[in-house]
């Protein structure tokens, strides 16, 4: 006599499949909010460090890139500077799902130091 449980065999195999793809995506959603969130991390601490190094007179570009990992491609960090103050702006783009491969959007991070070196 076949009983009703019998006729079920394979469901869940058949939902579990069905169910990996959006474990898969929501995993990789949740991974590049993690990316954009440790972009927005290194950008600020570039930003800082670049000011810093244009503060006491030093490159601050370099300073910047020296703080950043070399999967992600920073630009900017220029010194400007006005009214005893510099400021700088650094630029990093948000890699996709893995560090060095393509760009999303760049992430701007802004930070100023007190001038430490008289000016040109």
């Amino acid at each position: 006599m076949r009983t009703y449980r019998d006729d079920d065999r394979g469901q869940v195999a058949v939902e579990f499949m069905g169910m990996v793809p959006l474990i898969l995506l929501t995993l990789a959603l949740l991974w590049q909010v993690v990316l954009v969130g440790y972009t927005y991390t290194l950008a600020g601490n570039a930003a800082d460090e670049a000011a810093r190094a244009c503060a006491v007179g030093d490159d601050g570009p370099a300073a910047a890139q020296r703080h950043i990992d070399g999967a992600w491609s920073v630009s900017g960090g220029k010194c400007q500077q006005s009214g005893g103050m510099v400021r700088v702006q650094v630029d990093v783009e948000v890699p996709a799902l893995v560090p060095g491969f393509g760009g999303l959007f760049p992430v701007t991070a802004d930070a100023g130091a007190v001038l430490e070196v008289p000016g040109p």
